[in-house]
């Protein structure tokens, strides 16, 4: 049975596609992994083929990528990935770039790296590229992206930085990435919220859903006391919709909390008789035993009848 493809996912894989240097496609088997070769060899096979098969790399000639989006990894995940290196190592190389003396920067696989260092491996299969700092920003948020490993959060300081580092518009973001624009912009957006706020979303305390309704409010003070209380009260996204409108719109929230006007009986029967004999919608205003009488009419016909029924006619 065929198994449909998520668009978004088609899309973002076709954007780190465009980032990768292309390659020819691997055989059917590929052979067992060769001993780790010394740092030299691996260097010089690493700026000779930059885009050759994966290399053995020991995993401390390997540096963090700093410009890593992701600050928060489930540490019993990384504990099973681990286990699972353990057993049957490392499945899918990870991707770094050779910064030269024997050292490389991580580029795409910051968990199996980790996972690998917790499991006692000396040694990591990589694909070494040649890429620049834009092209390597711009895998590891595509990377990211398609694991969905990123908080909202994170995803908005990541687009963040390719505004300010790299200058890109957010259109062209949206194209690297796979995204929509209104997208990016959205995420963007979560920027404008107070950083204590911002921390709730980025420990999941507050969802994204929640997190643009907020910032529907004019001020960072009342982003602040409409978060605490949609937390306290434990808060569905909608909730927050109806109370947040609420807090931009308090004339409506008045008009919808006016008490219902209870009406006398015999007022109402009075009414009722009026209507009857007149043909005319009429109103009665009755404040213990005084009030007044409201008729109303839309035709000069009408109100002759009026007249005629007062007996006010000459």
């Amino acid at each position: 049975m065929a198994v449909a493809t998520d668009p978004k996912r088609r899309a973002l894989g076709k954007g780190l596609e465009s980032l990768l240097p292309s390659r020819p496609a691997a055989a059917a088997a590929p052979p067992p992994a060769a001993p780790a070769a010394p740092v030299a060899k691996i260097q010089a096979a690493a700026e000779e083929a930059p885009t050759g098969k994966p290399l053995e790399v020991a995993v401390e000639m390997i540096e963090r990528n700093p410009f890593q989006t992701r600050t928060r990894f489930d540490e019993g995940q990384l504990e099973e990935l681990a286990q699972s290196i353990a057993a049957t190592g490392v499945v899918q190389p990870i991707v770094v770039r050779a910064l030269g003396k024997g050292k490389f920067q991580l580029i795409m696989g910051e968990r199996r790296w980790l996972a690998s260092k917790k499991a006692g491996k000396t040694h990591i299969p990589a694909i070494v590229r040649a890429v620049s700092d834009e092209q390597a920003m711009e895998m590891t948020i595509v990377e990211n992206l398609q694991r969905a490993d990123l908080n909202p959060m994170e995803q908005a300081r990541a687009y963040r930085r390719l505004a300010d580092e790299f200058k890109m518009t957010q259109e062209q973001m949206a194209v690297r990435t796979g995204m929509q624009r209104a997208s990016v912009a959205n995420f963007l957006r979560l920027l404008r919220l107070p950083e204590g706020i911002q921390g709730k979303v980025e420990a999941g305390e507050l969802s994204f859903g929640h997190a643009k309704i907020l910032l529907g409010l004019d001020s960072g003070e009342a982003m602040t006391a409409a978060a605490q209380k949609v937390m306290a009260l434990s808060m569905s996204v909608r909730a927050t919709e109806t109370y947040v409108y609420g807090l931009m719109n308090p004339e409506s929230k008045a008009k919808k909390e006016k008490p219902v006007e209870v009406v006398d009986p015999n007022v109402k029967e009075a009414e009722d008789r009026l209507r009857r004999t007149l043909g005319l919608k009429v109103k009665i205003e009755d404040t213990k035993g005084r009030g007044r009488v409201i008729i109303e009419y839309a035709r000069l016909e009408d109100f002759d009848s009026i007249l005629t029924a007062l007996g006010a006619t000459d």
